[in-house]
């Protein structure tokens, strides 16, 4: 069973009650939402527009967990594409940090309502791939926060080239670096 459009967009709905001024951010995903011709928007193959989910770990200094990604040459989240077997967002983010990091997923826990709506939705570009015949296209990366127990971190080498636990200041976009720091 895979991520449905019925869950992607219960849990936007989520997040923009909390954060409705981002609403103009998520645009492309809120039109992807409503076309008239329904696509698998958690598929991978599905242009110009699908869904990926990215976990914000958070240790007990107040560091945010960030991998090395090999093919973006750029500092991200753990994260990455809705697989079929995923079942929701947030275990989906849950899946890609423990693929990527090693870290299981029974040591993230979520801050108080953090597991029901999405810390940060962001919407962003991603460069052709030739080599995987993949075009320019957007991903709407559902972001979701946790705090993480101590734990060993053994990268994915494929994908990684290596993490580190950064200071929250070094996030990505700058709404990030905001709804983090005020967990």
């Amino acid at each position: 069973m895979t991520v449905t459009r019925e869950e992607i967009s219960a849990v936007l709905g989520r997040y923009l009650a909390a954060d409705p001024d981002r609403a103009a951010d998520v645009f492309p995903l809120t039109e992807a939402l409503r076309s008239a011709t329904p696509v698998d928007l958690s598929s991978r193959k599905t242009w110009p527009l699908h869904v990926t989910c990215s976990a914000a770990v958070i240790d007990a200094a107040g560091r945010v967990l960030m991998i090395h990604h090999r093919a973006l040459d750029r500092w991200l989240l753990p994260g990455g594409h809705v697989e079929p077997e995923d079942r929701s967002l947030y275990g989906a983010a849950l899946r890609e940090l423990e693929e990527e990091t090693g870290m299981p997923w029974q040591h993230a826990v979520s801050p108080p309502a953090h597991d029901i709506a999405p810390v940060d939705v962001d919407v962003h570009e991603i460069p052709a791939n030739p080599a995987k015949g993949e075009p320019e296209h957007l991903h709407a990366d559902f972001r979701f926060a946790f705090w993480a127990k101590d734990t060993e971190i053994s990268i994915q080498a494929e994908e990684i080239v290596a993490y580190a636990w950064r200071p929250v200041s070094d996030l990505p976009t700058p709404h990030l670096v905001t709804r983090v720091a005020a967990i």
